[in-house]
């Protein structure tokens, strides 16, 4: 298996571009707990809320990320996907979100129009793709492989908490760092499905 490096953190400038609002500094480790069986139920709640705030316009909503994989230590963020049919459209889905309380915190033109919410009550990240963006594809790739695939998961678990010791500036860069990592598991989970 082929070493992959990871990409040189982001400036403040760049993550600033991207962020709606100011950006703060994080300065410190990124703290993970070992899984808990009440993120699933987080989760649930959370798509019940954001369903009846968006009604048909949830094409599909997702828990992906570390909390959706039972056994794999976590930031206690509970990472949701959101598929609508234009995610760059803002007017279909916003406001409608804002009046129910989430915030939006990340507009990325470059990368698949991906905008990301922060929730009214609940620590969580909305993830908004449009409908065919292959990150879609990709987020819940790599959530089923680490579901079904113990190895992967305890080498991904490790990886991670070896890095989240580590002083970061912005949690970002602390998420680009393990980008080799869920490369090299990418390329097995892509290789079998």
């Amino acid at each position: 298996m082929q070493s992959h490096s990871n990409p040189p953190p982001k400036s403040d400038e760049d993550l600033q571009k991207v962020t709606v609002g100011e950006r703060k500094p994080h300065n410190a480790p990124v703290t993970l707990l070992e899984y808990d069986p009440e993120w699933p139920n987080q989760f649930d709640r959370e798509a019940s809320r954001i369903r009846s705030v968006l009604g048909n316009k949830v094409l599909q909503l997702e828990h992906v990320g570390s909390t959706s994989v039972p056994g794999l230590w976590a930031k206690p963020i509970i990472d949701i996907l959101l598929v609508v049919i234009d995610s760059a459209d803002e007017t279909t889905y916003v406001p409608d979100l804002e009046k129910a309380g989430y915030t939006l915190r990340i507009r990325e033109h470059e990368w698949y129009e991906h905008r990301l919410f922060k929730g009214p009550d609940t620590d969580i990240n909305l993830h908004v793709f449009s409908e065919g963006a292959s990150e879609v594809t990709r987020m819940l790739r790599f959530r089923d492989w680490l579901r079904s695939n113990n190895a992967d998961r305890d080498k991904y678990a490790s990886v991670k908490r070896h890095l989240a010791q580590r002083q970061w500036r912005h949690v970002q860069h602390y998420a680009d760092a393990k980008s080799g990592i869920v490369q090299e598991i990418m390329e097995r989970a892509n290789s079998v499905m």
